[in-house]
């Protein structure tokens, strides 16, 4: 794919998002193909979608849909971390964290490198909070310090 045509995708692709009206990744690849995107594949949406840091949330209507996170521009791999995460705690039984929206799966997919061993047993990310099931309870403290570690200096 040409240079022109590449930009002309991803305008469009980014045009759409903005609509908010596509609930699904094939949705996207029709209206692609509505605007003469032939080669798009349901595959290649998948691609963009992680690259620029889209979300599914619900638009205005209650339908849920894929957009790019407003208040960020595009949360991604290249974006600071101690901007995307406004706050840390915990409940004696798991860390939550609180990010800016569309960032949480970004900063959990992060905090999922972690080990056991690290106190972080697994995530559930939304959209703007995660929740930390830490490997130890009694160590929760611990748990808490390690993640805000991971951010401070970012």
């Amino acid at each position: 794919m040409s240079n022109n045509k590449q930009e002309q995708l991803i305008k469009a692709f980014k045009e759409i998002l903005k609509a908010e009206n596509f609930g699904s990744q094939g949705e996207i690849v029709e209206a692609l193909k509505s605007q003469g995107f032939d080669n798009i594949s349901q595959s290649k949406v998948s691609r963009m979608l992680s690259k620029f840091g889209a979300v599914r949330t619900r638009n205005a209507r209650g339908d849920m849909v894929y957009c790019l996170p407003p208040e960020l521009g595009m949360p991604t791999a290249k974006s600071p971390l101690k901007q995307l995460v406004l706050d840390i705690v915990h409940n004696n039984v798991m860390v939550i964290i609180r990010t800016s929206p569309g960032a949480a799966q970004l900063i959990a997919r992060l905090l999922d490198s972690l080990s056991q061993k690290d106190g972080v047993l697994g995530t559930i990310a939304g959209d703007d909070t995660i929740f930390i099931a830490p490997a130890d309870v009694t160590k929760i403290e611990d748990t808490l310090q390690r993640v805000e570690a991971l951010f401070e200096n970012v």
